[in-house]
């Protein structure tokens, strides 16, 4: 697969990992760790961007703790009819955006979100669009979390299903190589939480 034909693959999921199951399953302990994070880290009037938002379960859960200045980017258009539906105080005050991460990323000025975040969506990105990560790692001005798979050795590839690639990264090389410091990191049952912020 090449990565138009992932993007393809996204914009059009339904079923299983789709914006609705999401939605369906709501907030979830990832949700409560991210806002632990933001807690110890950000004021709640900080911008935060969340890459691959799906129907915005995870910025719902943001909203509902304070944090009032949040924009999402998903390439499934049907992501933001359903957090419409299911966050209508959500969609009326954020910011959202259906597009692939590396389209929105090349209009944003430097330094734009004090906060970058993305839950298991980074993983798969094509190895293509690399430079994608070179690009958040410059509209963030304080914090990046990664929430993605470590399960496997970088450069390998796995199939979630037939359609779905798993790219293994190390992320700490990735963002570090963009000139970020990690500055903590969970092991969680199935995903590395990553920490990293811009060097003052």
């Amino acid at each position: 697969m090449d990565s138009t034909d992932i993007r393809d693959e996204w914009a059009e999921r339904s079923g299983e990992y789709s914006p609705a199951y999401y939605a369906y399953y709501g907030a979830d302990e990832t949700s409560e760790l991210v806002q632990s994070i933001l807690a110890e880290h950000v004021e709640q009037d900080a911008a935060v961007l969340e890459v691959g938002c799906s129907s915005g379960r995870h910025l719902a859960a943001l909203a509902e703790a304070g944090y009032s200045d949040l924009t999402g980017v998903d390439i499934n258009g049907d992501a933001l009819d359903v957090l419409a539906e299911t966050y209508p105080d959500l969609a009326a005050t954020g910011s959202f955006h259906a597009m692939a991460i590396e389209e929105f990323v090349t209009d944003v000025a430097d330094d734009t979100y004090d906060v970058v975040f993305s839950v298991e969506t980074l993983q798969h990105l094509h190895p293509d669009v690399d430079w994608a990560f070179e690009e958040l790692a410059r509209i963030v001005g304080d914090l990046l979390i990664t929430v993605e798979n470590e399960g496997g050795d970088p450069g390998e590839v796995n199939y979630v299903d037939d359609n779905v690639p798993l790219y293994y990264r190390d992320w700490n090389a990735v963002f570090t190589d963009c000139g970020l410091t990690e500055v903590d990191s969970i092991d969680g049952k199935r995903d590395t939480v990553r920490i990293f912020q811009v060097p003052e």
